[in-house]
């Protein structure tokens, strides 16, 4: 099923992400979290991809995983950074052979020191384009609820997130943020600027103070409220505790977005499916869970 048709249904959607494992590791513990997350039904599940094609058969599998092997709607990440027009064509007409059909197109992390000059795609939106023009793709992007950190300002970043609309993109996903006001302030200059497609607010459970150092890295540096900065001094030492706090957190944050109309929300699961499930079962009673929309208690 194509994501842009899930996310015009009139009901909230709950998504999850994973990562296919580092080159060399073994498959089977994603792929038992694959099954264990599809048990929740979440709507769709993304898998991602690192640059240079070292994990390019990984995250077709471990998308086949999700879904051919359990039934649940797959996402995959596909990188501009390190990718050449070849590889491109022969990872969609993979997934194509494959039925997979939603692909979120991203330009990617550079590498330190990387000549971008030498790839086929320099921006999203040029490889929006291609997969449109390769198939009948459901094609996503990326947005930045606090700006990409390598934009000018806000106002640059959202002009490039309508160029990325203009060259195809069904839908929009946001990084992760933990202030719901950052994104309805963004939501607001988006839908300004003419941005209409769904956006998917991204939301990462903080479930240990480790990671909160590699939350800037990943995500251009994320402002923390005082309330979250306060949650993490006041559990760091406990783990139990911070997971548990951050489990809260994050359910708040959705409930909290439910209730102002973002009626979309995609979980960045760091291949946890305890953390996830947990946060599916709080929403119990908030959403309605509908076994023939795909949805039921985990």
């Amino acid at each position: 099923m194509k994501i842009r048709d899930i996310l015009n249904k009139n009901h909230v959607t709950i998504s999850c992400e994973l990562f296919p494992p580092k080159a060399g590791m073994e498959q089977q513990t994603t792929k038992t979290a694959v099954a264990e997350l599809a048990k929740m039904c979440p709507d769709f599940m993304s898998v991602t991809y690192r640059a240079g094609g070292t994990s390019q058969k990984e995250t077709i599998e471990i998308a086949d995983a999700i879904q051919n092997g359990n039934h649940v709607t797959a996402l995959v990440h596909l990188t501009c950074v390190q990718a050449k027009e070849q590889d491109v064509e022969t990872m969609l007409a993979e997934l194509k052979r494959r039925r997979i059909d939603n692909v979120l197109a991203l330009r990617g992390d550079i590498p330190e020191g990387y000549d971008t000059a030498r790839d086929a795609y320099h921006f999203a939106g040029e490889l929006v384009r291609k997969i449109k023009t390769y198939g009948d793709f459901c094609v996503g992007g990326a947005c930045y609820p606090e700006g990409h950190p390598e934009a000018a300002g806000l106002e640059a970043d959202i002009w490039h997130v309508k160029k990325k609309v203009e060259a195809g993109c069904d839908f929009l996903t946001t990084q992760m943020f933990f202030d719901n006001e950052v994104l309805y302030r963004y939501l607001y200059r988006l839908r300004g600027a003419g941005v209409s497609v769904p956006v998917v607010a991204g939301i990462m459970p903080i479930t240990s103070a480790a990671q909160v150092g590699r939350i800037g890295i990943l995500s251009g540096g994320c402002v923390l409220p005082p309330s979250l900065k306060a949650l993490i001094d006041a559990f760091r030492d406990r783990p139990n505790a911070m997971r548990q706090a951050g489990i809260h957190y994050a359910t708040e944050q959705i409930i909290d977005l439910i209730a102002n109309g973002v009626t979309h929300i995609h979980i960045y699961t760091m291949n946890k499916p305890d953390v996830a499930g947990r946060i599916f079962k709080n929403l119990e009673g908030i959403v309605d869970l509908r076994e023939d929309d795909g949805w039921k208690s985990a």
